[in-house]
């Protein structure tokens, strides 16, 4: 379903900006709109909108942008983050997500590590493969809520250890090479240790979500194998087909997504081509679960990662 929305056009010659569902829990398409630093204050409104009913947002034909307009634009729909808590050396404005350094072909939500997780991602295609290399995302607004009753119980008293020293190996379906160790050992540079609640609350819209992802270490006061168990099963609940939906890049394509409402997965499909994205996080808040109780910082400090608002 397409839907126009209607603006101030006798002022301007600019098209009228259309969103374009593309599932009932996630994704939709908006059209209509040339991101930049100079948007309308309307079309900001517009975004910011999209994003927290849909959780990911896609715009095409972007070629227009570089870093510095990626980063303007962002600057209005947040405060951008440093480009990684750890990744320093790649930067100061984005952090290229690039092929030659590893490939981020499991289910996360990004720098769940830290006490701060960030509110929204902004990701724009740089260098893309002939075939291959789609983005899925997945509501975990819609797995909360796929719960049956006993499991919700479970899930909104369950604390969870989040690392970046999370169990690579198992999830890379590539062999390491030398690039690939040496973006691993500047992730790992600064240990982060934080515990989060597994049920979140929106800070904007109230929605109740799953918070998981590969930084999990365990949940609190579980074993390994009670843990992987739980894990495993609130996962599935995650990648539900229909909690989904998967964009095929383009050259000049955006994907923003709500980063407190969703995982994604990058799907490693291209074999040797080279693939690379840059992408523009925006600082969040300290996740609160549904007793008002906030996440905990066990080890490491992100105050310069981020700001808290």
């Amino acid at each position: 379903m397409s839907i126009d929305l209607a603006l101030d056009t006798e002022t301007s010659s600019a098209p009228t900006p259309s969103i374009t569902r593309l599932g009932a829990h996630i994704g939709a398409q908006i059209d209509g709109v040339r991101l930049g630093g100079d948007l309308d204050p309307g079309s900001v409104s517009l975004i910011r909108q999209a994003l927290l009913e849909h959780k990911v947002i896609f715009f095409r034909g972007q070629q227009h942008l570089d870093d510095d307009s990626q980063h303007e634009f962002a600057s209005l729909l947040g405060i951008p983050t440093t480009p990684h808590p750890t990744v320093t050396s790649r930067g100061t404005k984005t952090l290229a997500i690039d092929s030659e350094y590893g490939k981020a072909n499991s289910w996360h939500t990004d720098v769940t590590f830290v006490d701060r997780i960030p509110a929204a991602s902004i990701l724009r295609a740089v260098t893309l493969p002939e075939y291959g290399g789609s983005t899925t995302w997945a509501s975990t607004t819609a797995a909360y809520d796929s719960l049956p009753e006993p499991l919700r119980h479970l899930v909104e008293n369950l604390w969870a250890v989040h690392t970046n020293r999370y169990d690579y190996a198992a999830t890379a379906a590539d062999a390491i090479n030398d690039k690939t160790r040496e973006y691993r050992q500047e992730f790992e540079s600064t240990y982060y240790e934080t515990v989060h609640p597994v049920v979140r609350v929106h800070p904007e819209t109230g929605e109740r979500s799953l918070l998981l992802g590969h930084f999990i270490k365990q949940f609190v006061g579980l074993g390994t194998k009670e843990s992987q168990t739980i894990f495993n099963l609130l996962q599935d609940r995650v990648t539900r087909l229909e909690h989904t939906t998967r964009w095929n890049w383009r050259d000049g394509d955006v994907a923003i997504w709500d980063n407190r409402a969703t995982q994604h997965y990058a799907v490693a499909d291209y074999g040797d081509q080279y693939r690379r994205l840059n992408r523009i996080t925006l600082a969040g808040d300290v996740p609160v679960n549904i007793h008002g109780e906030r996440s905990r910082a066990i080890v490491g400090d992100a105050e310069h990662y981020a700001p808290l608002p």
